[in-house]
């Protein structure tokens, strides 16, 4: 009996490693100049409106890969598509490497990409449960509940701000979130209309509970709202009044390379309906199958199906926030794992209740030498409410990431103008290590209030340029320059003394918008520009 178990398990082992991943990439999409001419027929509104706010170009990336060619590939003898991205205009399959090449010969198909780039590593132990380190802890704890983990990164300041999520929607990329249709944390979500929407990219049903609650302990740290009149059952998510989207894209059964393809898709979703924000509390290293092992080099921010899509969806306009994992200790791994590992993601680590580093926190710098975590947030006895709705603590930097990515849509709806860049740049800038970083605490902890006096700043700056015309440098030595408001093609410059003398005058457009000063003595002078009837009127200095 031992020996046809043994048996047994050996043509099972052979059965599934004989089965590869791979990518497969298609040459070319369908009415892509029609799609572009009308985006509507390929994404909401919203994110169209979200798009034109920041100037993000809606491109053939946006456009959906051709079904018929999928279709074709799922149809062919032993290949399964697991997912696909329009983003990589790819589909992600299983199947022998003597199927998988066939594909070649479909005549639109132009590139294969194996998960396992040597096809001759051993085979990997069982999976082990990545998210051990993470499981609530049954200790009992003086439940502070949410308040440390808000205040440490000033999320409280941009409550008593009214900055709380409003009109920003995030979609949260996770294992599950059972009883997220029942349980009283998430009530207000559910009765205000703002749980949009849920997907499982695994299973390809239209239901929330995947494989696991791991999704439901995350998305409270950002969504969930606790009252009760005993203070160690209160809780307050970082963006308690966002909109969200729940999508399962990490299966629980197994760990490969198609989790990554399924995260890609759900944040491809994710764009098309308009989210700025998306949460990652996953990453991906080591598989069942060793071959399709990441390695320290391929985790060079451009290299894994992860990164490459989280770089796509920074691209499109979304701040992927992504845990930076929990391999940090000495016998692990020890650097962040992908996505987490891209320009695109906004990397966040875990400190303790004290700010603390927390030695499990995965840390950088990338293969390529960037900052890596970005920012840090608490992730030790970290607070959340379970999936039964009672407040509890866990360990993880996948609970400082949601905390995070709760605090950036809360940020913000203070600017939804600014461009996502720009966003990130000031919360990094906020930071309490932003001009001294290290490997393992990247740019620091964030302050949230100092951003969001800096973000302010600049949305006015923004706002005053689209709307005003401005002069710069001032003082000035040699040119002026005058930057044009939106709509205004021409204007009439013109320049007088303190005496109200007039010293010239001339016409200016956008291509011709600079003036040599540079005979001018120096002194102060008054400058008018005149458009559409109305006159600016300004005061500067000639050195």
């Amino acid at each position: 009996m031992k020996k046809l178990l043994l048996f047994s398990f050996i043509l099972k082992s052979f059965f599934i490693f004989s089965q590869q991943d791979a990518m497969v990439f298609f040459a070319d999409k369908q009415n892509v100049d029609a799609s572009l001419a009308n985006p509507i027929t390929i994404m909401t509104q919203a994110a169209i409106n979200r798009k034109m706010a920041q100037g993000i170009v809606i491109d053939e990336r946006d456009v959906p890969l051709n079904e018929t060619y999928k279709a074709t590939v799922n149809n062919v003898a032993g290949i399964t598509v697991l997912a696909k991205s329009k983003w990589m205009n790819a589909v992600y399959v299983r199947g022998s490497a003597t199927n998988i090449n066939n594909l070649l010969n479909l005549p639109f198909v132009t590139e294969i990409e194996y998960m396992d780039p040597a096809l001759n590593r051993p085979f990997q132990t069982p999976t082990r449960d990545k998210f051990q380190i993470e499981n609530p802890e049954r200790i009992v704890y003086n439940y502070g509940a949410s308040r440390n983990q808000v205040e440490m990164i000033g999320v409280d300041q941009l409550h008593e701000n009214d900055y709380n999520g409003t009109g920003i929607t995030v979609a949260f990329l996770d294992n599950g979130y059972p009883n997220v249709l029942t349980n009283a944390a998430f009530a207000h979500v559910r009765d205000e209309g703002r749980l949009l929407g849920y997907y499982d990219f695994v299973d390809r049903i239209e239901n929330p509970n995947g494989t696991g609650n791991h999704g439901a302990h995350t998305f409270s740290d950002a969504a969930a709202i606790l009252e009760s009149s005993n203070p160690n059952q209160a809780f307050v998510g970082t963006a308690p009044k966002a909109s969200y989207y729940l999508f399962v894209t990490e299966d629980g059964r197994s760990e490969s390379p198609a989790e990554e393809a399924y995260w890609v898709e759900a944040l491809e979703r994710a764009d098309s309906l308009g989210v700025y924000v998306t949460n990652t509390s996953l990453g991906y290293q080591t598989f069942d199958n060793t071959n399709y092992d990441h390695t320290y080099a391929d985790l060079d921010g451009q290299t894994t199906i992860g990164a490459r899509g989280a770089n796509h969806g920074f691209d499109k306009g979304m701040i992927n926030v992504v845990s930076a994992g929990n391999q940090g200790r000495f016998w692990d791994f020890g650097y962040v794992s992908t996505p987490a590992d891209a320009p695109g993601a906004l990397t966040v680590g875990a400190v303790d209740a004290s700010g603390n580093y927390v030695d499990f926190s995965s840390y950088g710098p990338t293969i390529d030498g960037r900052i890596k975590p970005d920012i840090m947030a608490q992730g030790y006895n970290a607070a959340i409410v379970s999936q039964f709705g009672s407040v509890d603590y866990a360990n993880g930097t996948s609970f400082s990431s949601p905390i995070t990515a709760g605090a950036v849509a809360s940020l913000w709806q203070a600017a939804p103008n600014l461009k996502n860049d720009v966003v990130m740049q000031v919360i990094r800038e906020s930071a309490s290590l932003y001009n001294n970083p290290t490997d393992k605490m990247g740019y620091g902890i964030p302050n949230f209030g100092i951003a969001l006096d800096a973000l302010l700043e600049l949305s006015v700056e923004e706002q005053m340029k689209d709307n005003l015309f401005a002069l710069y440098p001032n003082p000035v030595s040699t040119e002026i320059n005058i930057s044009f408001p939106k709509g205004a093609d021409e204007a009439v410059f013109t320049l007088y003394n303190v005496l109200r003398k007039m010293i010239l005058q001339t016409k200016i457009t956008p291509i011709k918008n600079r003036l040599d000063v540079s005979d001018l003595p120096s002194g102060m002078y008054i400058a008018s520009i005149t458009s559409f009837n109305k006159t600016t009127s300004f005061k500067i200095i000639k050195n």
